[in-house]
């Protein structure tokens, strides 16, 4: 049997004020591959020029936007509905963290279930009576005084938490700038190397304690994880330096 088709979130801007916050939106939602966009009721009518201006590659989201007179419309065919909120409110429901709500998108979403994210209004935000329609909140741990977020700036974070749900992004990568890591045969030519330098400066004294000395070198060179660029780096330093000083006697 076929697993369901995952569908994405709709994002769906209640009562937007500003035409350029309805297309900064849509930039933040194509960043993150999102591209369900639903408008309710927005205050400078639909299209919108200043939109259109401000989505700048985005506009595609903008031509495919539903437009539905109210909330109940607009989440009509949702089988779960997040609202974002920074505000409390006198209404018993679950909050949660956008990378929570985001996560428990992507299950309902791989079951074939229909997600909707409420956003409210630039001046207020979302209305309790908006709230109340939404199975629970997504709050963010702003500042509290200054919590509000503006409509593009809470669209890019739920699409971030979106992405970071449904692709597998490593926290930390190596930018390799046109080189690869130095094979440990490298590594190894580059303690020689070394080693024979410092040997012949008497670096390694006394005696008794030369290995311990050269093995202390050897496991930095396999802990710096150097590129080749590095190595052969190093190799020219010590090419220079050794020529530097055969050249004064």
């Amino acid at each position: 049997m076929a697993a369901p088709e995952m569908i994405a979130p709709s994002f769906i801007l209640v009562r937007p004020q500003m035409g350029e916050n309805i297309g900064a939106a849509a930039r933040a939602m194509l960043n993150f591959g999102l591209e369900r966009m639903r408008i309710v009721d927005p205050r400078d009518g639909w299209p919108n020029p200043k939109a259109v201006a401000m989505a700048s590659g985005a506009g595609r989201l903008l031509d495919n936007a539903g437009l539905f007179p109210d909330v109940q419309a607009a989440i009509a065919d949702c089988d779960y509905v997040f609202a974002t909120t920074a505000r409390g409110r006198e209404l018993v429901k679950p909050v949660v963290t956008p990378e929570r709500a985001m996560e428990m998108a992507r299950a309902m979403a791989a079951e074939g279930k229909r997600v909707g994210v409420l956003f409210g209004p630039e001046r207020a935000g979302l209305e309790n009576e908006d709230v109340a329609l939404a199975n629970a909140i997504v709050t963010v741990p702003v500042n509290p005084e200054f919590p509000s977020l503006n409509l593009a700036q809470c669209a890019l974070l739920m699409g971030y938490e979106w992405r970071r749900q449904t692709e597998a992004v490593a926290p930390e990568v190596m930018g390799l700038a046109r080189t690869e890591f130095a094979s440990r045969v490298d590594v190894e030519k580059l303690g020689d190397h070394f080693e024979e330098r410092l040997d012949a400066a008497g670096f390694f004294f006394p005696p008794d304690k030369a290995e311990g000395m050269k093995l202390n070198l050897r496991n930095m060179w396999a802990r710096l994880g150097l590129t080749r660029a590095e190595v052969q780096t190093f190799h020219g330093m010590l090419r220079q330096i050794a020529f530097m000083l055969k050249k004064q006697g």
